[in-house]
């Protein structure tokens, strides 16, 4: 895919916040256990959302996490970057060949461009609110 399974994981627990909009903290363990997250993994998963302020993190009695902002506010995107870092200046070849660029293109070269651009606008128009509303009817229609 465009991002790693660490990019996808970060962004259930980022919806999970987003749909359960509470002002009180949410422990890593519940959404771990709600979407089959290994707990340790979702830790040093949550340590990255806190580091690039998406996410904030209390310690304590009352700790666990939370939003940073407003879920209509943070994009699929920043989300993706925070845990797997912006694009690679030379990025991989589809098809697996050692090089592909604009001037040295593969045969799917600008096909594969284009829907990577695609993928990316559409990633960056993304935010959390309205993810966690579809979820939420499609939930709903699951009865």
């Amino acid at each position: 895919m465009i991002y790693s399974k660490s990019a996808e994981y970060a962004i259930q627990a980022m919806i999970y916040l987003a749909e359960h909009r509470s002002e009180e903290n949410t422990m890593v363990s519940t959404i771990a256990e709600d979407y089959n997250i290994p707990r340790h993994f979702l830790a040093k998963l949550v340590q990255s959302l806190a580091k690039h302020y998406l996410i904030k993190s209390v310690r304590g009695r009352n700790g666990g996490i939370k939003l940073s902002k407003p879920a209509r506010d943070i994009r699929v995107i920043d989300i993706i970057y925070a845990i797997d870092g912006p694009p690679a200046e030379k990025e991989m070849c589809v098809i697996g060949l050692d090089e592909c660029s604009d001037s040295v293109p593969c045969p799917m070269h600008d096909q594969w461009k284009l829907i990577k651009e695609n993928i990316r606008v559409q990633l960056g128009h993304e935010n959390l609110e309205v993810l966690a509303d579809r979820l939420k009817e499609k939930r709903k229609l699951l009865g």
